[in-house]
């Protein structure tokens, strides 16, 4: 089984770019997710054969939202956590299939100066508390763009982004709380000691050609699925986003 996650940093540019459609048809996915698509539903017309397309859109125009496009038809899709204050920008999508529930995230940014630190600190409680009750049913497959570097050995830079937006103290004890309940990094779980293995880069001063970046997107399982996982690959070859593509390959969850 495949899986893939890419924040597209605006689905409808990503497609136009080329880069979308190109990837999709060649790395023939059981499941992609994506985030930040930055439209409402109806506003794309993606000819995906074989997929069947969902959508959770932000109530404001242009801005967040994931999607996801699956081969397998899922039991019941849910989008949100269910808790009005955390649902109205489009950030959770939910399929439930028969032996494990497939969760697409784009966690909010703690932005300039952390001024939504403290709403973030919220919504990461709340969504922990969600993944948690679903491992609690069967196991989890939750991924996406997480906002925020777990370890030093996750961004280039550790030491100058100290209590900068996505390295906080605050967001990464977060991460590590999350873990701690019950999930794995598929990453990390492969390659603990990987160095500069990053999913984005600024546009900035060549960032990415120089491989200045931060791993900020993630595949997180239930630890009982730990053994199922075969492979976690970064692709920072795939272009058309400032983000790249996160790809998992696993047994299918039996039960």
């Amino acid at each position: 089984m495949k899986l893939i996650t890419w924040n597209v940093n605006g689905l409808r540019a990503c497609v136009g770019k080329g880069n979308f459609l190109e990837f999709f048809l060649a790395e023939d996915a059981d499941i992609f997710a994506v985030q930040e698509t930055k439209l409402q539903e109806g506003q794309i017309s993606l000819d995906l054969p074989g997929y069947t397309q969902y959508f959770n859109s932000a109530e404001k125009k242009g801005y967040s939202g994931v999607a996801v496009f699956t081969r397998h038809e899922p039991i019941a899709v849910t989008r949100g956590i269910g808790i009005a204050e955390h649902d109205r920008e489009g950030r959770v999508l939910t399929l439930e299939f028969e032996n494990f529930f497939f969760v697409a995230v784009y966690t909010p940014n703690s932005q300039d100066e952390l001024r939504r630190l403290p709403y973030r600190c919220t919504w990461e409680d709340a969504f922990a508390a969600y993944l948690c009750a679903l491992d609690a049913k069967k196991p989890v497959i939750a991924c996406g763009d997480l906002n925020v570097a777990h370890a030093e050995i996750d961004l280039k830079r550790p030491k100058d982004n100290r209590m900068n937006a996505g390295f906080t103290d605050e967001e990464r004890g977060k991460m590590s709380a999350l873990l701690s309940r019950g999930f794995v990094d598929a990453f990390r779980a492969l390659y603990p000691a990987r160095l500069d293995a990053y999913t984005w880069w600024s546009f900035r001063m060549q960032a990415r050609e120089r491989n200045v970046g931060w791993r900020i997107d993630y595949f997180l399982l239930s630890e009982r699925l730990r053994p199922c996982l075969r492979e976690c690959t970064l692709r920072p070859d795939v272009y058309g986003s400032d983000h790249c593509p996160v790809v998992i390959e696993m047994e299918e969850p039996c039960g």
